[in-house]
C-alpha cells in the first residue's frame, strides 16, 4: 500500500507543475504580445521580410527554410515571421535538406532570449527587439 507521504509527495509535484505551466504561458503571452509590436512597426517602416535560412546543429551552410520573416539577432539563429511567430533558426539538417531545405516549427517565444546558454548570450526579448528595430531602420534608412 502507498506511504501517506509518496501521495502527498506526488500531489505536491502536480501542484508545482501546474504553476511552472501557468507561469510559462503568461510570459510566452507578454513574448507574443512585444512580437506583435516589433513586427507591426517593421511593417510600417515598410521592411520587407526576407527567407530564413536554418543552420545545422553542428554549423555548416545554411539550409533553405519554408519560413520569410526578420532575423532577430545578428548571428540569426532567431527569426519572427509576419504573423509573430517565433523560430529558432536550428536543425537536423541532413543530406536530403541540402536540396528540399527544411520545414520550420514556430515555438513559444521565450521573454529571455538565450537562457540557459552560454554566459553573456542571453537578452532580454524586449531589448533585443529594440536593438534589432533600431538596426534595421538604420540599413533601411
Amino acid at each position: 500500500m502507498e506511504s501517506d507521504w509518496a501521495a502527498k509527495r506526488r500531489a505536491a509535484a502536480r501542484v508545482h507543475e501546474a504553476a511552472l505551466a501557468q507561469a510559462q504561458a503568461a510570459e510566452s503571452a507578454q513574448a507574443r504580445s512585444l512580437l506583435a509590436d516589433f513586427v507591426a512597426k517593421v511593417k510600417a517602416l515598410g521592411i520587407a521580410p526576407e527567407r530564413l535560412e536554418a543552420t545545422g546543429y553542428s554549423g555548416g551552410r545554411p539550409y533553405k527554410t519554408d519560413v520569410v520573416g526578420w532575423y532577430l539577432r545578428s548571428n540569426r539563429t532567431v527569426a519572427t515571421d509576419p504573423e509573430g511567430r517565433y523560430f529558432v533558426l536550428q536543425t537536423p539538417g541532413g543530406w536530403a535538406a541540402r536540396f528540399t531545405g527544411v520545414r520550420l516549427t514556430p515555438e513559444e517565444p521565450p521573454l529571455t532570449v538565450g537562457r540557459g546558454g552560454r554566459d553573456g548570450e542571453a537578452i532580454d526579448l524586449k531589448d533585443l527587439l529594440a536593438l534589432r528595430l533600431a538596426e534595421l531602420t538604420a540599413a533601411n534608412g
